[in-house]
């Protein structure tokens, strides 16, 4: 995982930023003319009537200063924003998932952001896994925006029918209550075999890693004892339903499964609840959360955590323009009125209970405590576009030697993120 800043590390970047008189945030005279700021933002990421809030207390509390926001597309977006990061007129603030930050900061076209993030934004904080992945070599590049993580979506009456009065507290608790609950003809769970976000969870949870770096290379890690023992716990807890080894959450989409009220549990994020109740409202007030288990019951699991970081470009002709927009909209003030409106988890742990009265928001921001995300190398994402884990999974479920299909999985890992020159 990248290292996060340390405080040797603020005391160098604040010594520097004074020597040279440099107030990263501070106005001159010439910046009094009307400037416009060009901001993308990624579709469905906020509501419109937030945007349009914004927009407005924004340009209220900086006058001369106009928003120019405009929405992006999430198909195609990674090629656009590498080309916009190459233009010498990029937007001044980009939106990009979490999990990205790095593959746009290793060829130098992002603002290094370090002095902001401590000195400004409380950086202390922020929920690690949005803030881990911005954090590159010391440097963090993007500053984190909103977080959503999975949790367990469960049918209260079959937990009820089953006798079970409380959501389980441990991983152990977990299995027996899903062992009561397959039966019947009911699932206890479904979990598709390639849910491989999960199985990250349980992998993190056993003190392992997908992949881990050394000397500036990456190596995969599906094979170390601890990420072994988190496959483990993902076969036991997969037996216990009837989910398909071969395919992953999607394929069908688990919702529609639950959705025909056979099925006790499934592990998504809260806003699947809603997905599932508007096309099935005889489950409406039937449906709760509770966070993921962990090993024991003192604190949840460990769950990946999905969400979008903002970044400025370093070509922008408007950084501290830009640094304002991104200083707002991560600042406690919108990213309150941001979780309330799309029912996010807030970049701060802190904020959790500004957002707490809604059960799924609440229930998702005790595992964004425990979040983590995928590894930071760059070429992270050419993992996932043919990604190993899920066949490997699939082969273990199987039947076949764990440590076999793990080292099998682990040199493929391995090998894309030692590529060199792609």
């Amino acid at each position: 995982m990248p290292q996060r800043v340390t405080s040797a590390s603020l005391a160098t970047v604040l010594s520097a930023a004074l020597l040279t008189g440099c107030g990263m945030l501070g106005s001159s005279s010439a910046e009094e003319k009307t400037r416009t700021v060009t901001v993308w933002l990624m579709e469905n990421s906020a509501s419109p009537d937030f945007l349009k809030k914004f927009t407005a207390g924004f340009e209220a509390e900086n006058p001369g200063l106009k928003l120019d926001i405009q929405i992006q597309p999430w198909g195609g977006i990674g090629p656009k924003i590498i080309k916009a990061l190459q233009s010498p007129t990029p937007p001044d603030v980009i939106e990009v998932g979490n999990t990205q930050v790095a593959q746009y900061a290793v060829g130098g076209g992002l603002e290094n952001l370090t002095l902001e993030a401590m000195r400004d934004l409380g950086s202390d904080d922020w929920l690690p896994g949005l803030a881990e992945p911005g954090s590159i070599n010391d440097a963090q590049y993007g500053i984190p925006w909103y977080a959503a993580n999975r949790v367990v979506v469960y049918h209260k009456d079959l937990f009820e029918q089953a006798g079970i009065k409380e959501p389980p507290a441990d991983r152990e608790e977990w299995l027996r209550d899903t062992r009561k609950l397959n039966s019947g003809g009911n699932q206890g769970i479904y979990l598709a075999g390639q849910d491989w976000y999960t199985l990250s969870g349980f992998v993190w949870d056993e003190g392992g890693e997908l992949a881990v770096e050394s000397g500036g290379q990456w190596t995969g890690a599906l094979d170390s004892k601890a990420a072994l023992a988190g496959m483990d716990f993902y076969k036991k807890l997969q037996a216990l339903g009837q989910g398909p080894k071969d395919a992953d959450e999607e394929h069908p989409p688990q919702r529609g499964v639950f959705g025909k009220g056979k099925v006790a549990q499934i592990i998504a994020t809260p806003g699947t609840a809603k997905l599932i109740e508007e096309k099935n409202p005889e489950l409406r007030g039937k449906i709760g959360f509770f966070p993921v288990p962990g090993k024991s019951a003192k604190r949840p699991g460990t769950v990946f955590t999905g969400g979008s970081d903002l970044v400025v470009p370093r070509a922008s002709d408007q950084r501290r323009a830009a640094v304002k927009v991104v200083s707002a909209l991560a600042g406690d003030k919108w990213q309150v009125e941001l979780a309330r409106a799309m029912n996010y988890v807030p970049n701060k742990s802190k904020l959790a209970s500004a957002v707490g009265g809604e059960e799924g928001v609440r229930t998702m921001a005790k595992g964004a405590k425990y979040g983590r995300a995928t590894p930071s190398s760059p070429k992270w994402g050419d993992v996932e576009a043919n990604n190993p884990i899920k066949p490997y999974m699939t082969k273990v479920l199987g039947g076949a030697d764990p440590k076999t299909a793990a080292k099998e999985a682990s040199r493929s890992i391995t090998t894309t993120l030692q590529k060199v020159g792609e």
